[in-house]
């Protein structure tokens, strides 16, 4: 087995080396459309194993094994042309579409259509191909042990400041997979799919669960869906599905869910079983986005929109899992009409309310997974009541961190107490860190969902009117003190004149 850890620490010092190569992103994105490359020839060696016919859709002077492992191969400027002047030329707009390989080539320009060679040094260049040889995409352990560096360096790719687009912990991916089970025929989508973690964790959850045999495994790789409208996680995701055994992910689409068409032209046929998904949020869509919208449901706020999308793409008993800010459960204005239409057409189950520190250190925003099946007009309202979960810190722990994530098993009590739908979750009982509230109360608070536990002693409300009556009440008390002050001091001048 090769040592896949440090390969990436070597490919990282070379980079930066190179003059070209300015900052993380662009070392990422280099090093990216490599992986896939070779992940991509390495695929290929193990289908022609068992395919007898197999027809590559890559030229065959531009596979990567005809230019790139021999480590004694084109080197310097030599291999910097090859790269500029025929790899991504070729590879982005010259490839055959059509045909018996139309759809695997279709794969391949749609991950190099935004990518770019930032490396000027075709020296360091060969270096960091060599590095990358040493790994075997068809070895079973080294695929394992770079799923783990490829989650890291998604990681490492992240920050705060990028308009609320965190990685999703595995945890939390895999428990939200867990709860939904998405059958094996049952259609899943990720409309903001970023990297595809929560893609590759259902692939793995139906295989695990459902895939006896080829034509079920077949059926699994029709079942996924996936958009990402920025070219940097796109090319990570297909990277991550190939990964995952979908060798031709051409469900996964380079786009953007929010404009590509009107939110009153999606129809039944393009209504899916499940939906899961962590859209952006604190990020603003561009002008004109929000056009796509009903008026009522008009907003520059990408998260907003995301979820009015997701409750128009399930199908009737659809079921969605959807990770949102405190902001949403709070807000008003068109996040308030938001909330009565997910509570009349959707049965909205469960709020599972997440500790701080779950997307650290990328933010300390809070966040909620909402739990929601779609339910028949005839049904409507769907939600009687909802369901909350506050999720506490494991013993021990004040905050997670990056040597300290949150683990999937931490979920073990939400599992066990969480029962099942289909019996309107009779066997679900209060907790220390569950309770459940009333359609009634939730209307009366003008569907705002930012239920405090009470279980539990002071806590900090973001209810605005709440929050207003704290600051009116406070201001009143500032006044009095200030005026029995102003009294004695009064009072002391008063004496001291009169004393004089």
């Amino acid at each position: 087995m090769s040592n896949v850890s440090g390969i990436i620490k070597s490919i990282q010092d070379i980079m930066r080396k190179d003059v070209g190569v300015d900052g993380d992103a662009q070392r990422i994105s280099q090093l990216v459309w490599m992986f896939f490359l070779k992940i991509y020839d390495d695929r290929e060696a193990e289908i022609e194993l068992l395919e007898d016919n197999y027809k590559s859709p890559l030229p065959e002077h531009l596979r990567w094994r005809n230019w790139a492992s021999n480590s004694e191969g084109i080197t310097g400027d030599e291999l910097s042309n090859f790269v500029n002047l025929q790899l991504f030329p070729t590879l982005k707009n010259k490839l055959v579409l059509s045909g018996d390989t139309g759809k695997r080539a279709l794969v391949v320009r749609n991950v190099f259509e935004d990518a770019y060679n930032y490396m000027k040094s075709g020296t360091l260049m060969r270096q960091v191909i060599n590095k990358i040889c040493e790994i075997n995409f068809n070895n079973t352990q080294d695929r394992h042990t770079f799923g783990s560096i490829y989650e890291q360096i998604l990681k490492d790719l992240q920050s705060a400041g990028n308009a609320g687009e965190f990685y999703t912990p595995r945890a939390v991916t895999k428990f939200i997979v867990d709860r939904i089970d998405p059958k094996l025929k049952e259609s899943v989508l990720d409309p903001a799919c970023g990297t595809g973690g929560f893609l590759a964790c259902a692939i793995d959850h139906k295989r695990a669960n459902y895939v006896k045999n080829g034509e079920d495994e077949a059926i699994l790789v029709s079942s996924i869906h996936g958009v990402e409208k920025k070219a940097l996680p796109h090319m990570l995701c297909t990277t991550n599905m190939i990964l995952h055994g979908i060798d031709t992910p051409t469900q996964i689409e380079h786009d953007n869910m929010l404009s590509r068409r009107a939110y009153t032209d999606y129809g039944e046929a393009d209504r899916v079983n499940v939906i899961i998904t962590n859209p952006p949020f604190g990020g603003m869509e561009e002008d004109g986005v929000e056009n796509q919208f009903p008026a009522t449901l008009r907003t520059r706020e990408t998260a907003d929109l995301f979820m009015a999308l997701v409750v128009k793409l399930l199908k009737n008993n659809g079921r969605a899992a959807v990770v949102l800010p405190d902001g949403f459960l709070f807000g008003e204005g068109m996040k308030t009409r938001l909330k009565e239409r997910l509570l009349k057409e959707c049965h909205l189950h469960t709020i599972v309310r997440l500790p701080n520190g779950v997307f650290n250190p990328y933010t300390a925003i809070k966040t909620n997974i909402l739990f929601f099946t779609k339910k028949p007009e005839q049904e409507w309202p769907s939600t009687k009541h909802v369901w909350y979960y506050e999720h506490p810190y494991p013993e021990g722990i004040s905050s997670y961190n990056k040597n300290r994530p949150m683990q999937f098993e931490e979920f073990a009590n939400e599992c066990a107490w969480w029962g099942d739908e289909a019996d309107g979750f009779q066997t679900r009982v209060e907790t220390e860190h569950a309770w459940k509230v009333s359609l009634e109360d939730i209307i009366a608070r003008n569907y705002n969902l930012d239920m405090k536990n009470p279980h539990v002693g002071m806590q900090i409300t973001h209810d605005p009117k709440e929050l207003l009556l704290q600051y009116n009440t406070q201001q009143a008390n500032i006044q009095s003190l200030r005026d029995q002050l102003k009294a004695i001091l009064a009072e002391a001048l008063y004496t001291k004149n009169k004393a004089d």
